[in-house]
């Protein structure tokens, strides 16, 4: 079974799982950088956590761009989208 084919309020679900998680992921390193708890890279964490939220944000976008959708289910795509956009552009600007 296809991304496309599954119910667009478990892709919801989904989307917001993989934003938050790289959300997450992304905010380690800012962290850690000043409180320096690891002597580690942390440029691989921060890459796989925009990979993430990007993934997260084309879930969503697909949700959107379906037809025949409540109301409802559109209103939530857009509030994920603009919140993981808004997300992606301030870690890329950490970078």
């Amino acid at each position: 079974m296809s991304w496309s084919d599954k119910d667009n309020s478990i892709l919801l679900k989904r989307s917001f799982l993989f934003g938050i998680t790289g959300i997450v992921l992304c905010l380690i390193p800012i962290v850690n950088a000043y409180f320096q708890f690891l002597q580690a890279p942390m440029v691989p964490l921060q890459g796989v956590g925009l990979l993430f939220q990007m993934f997260g944000l084309s879930i969503a976008v697909m949700v959107l761009r379906k037809r025949k959708n409540p109301e409802e289910i559109q209103d939530k795509a857009k509030k994920m989208i603009v919140v993981l956009a808004v997300a992606l552009v301030f870690f890329v600007l950490t970078i």
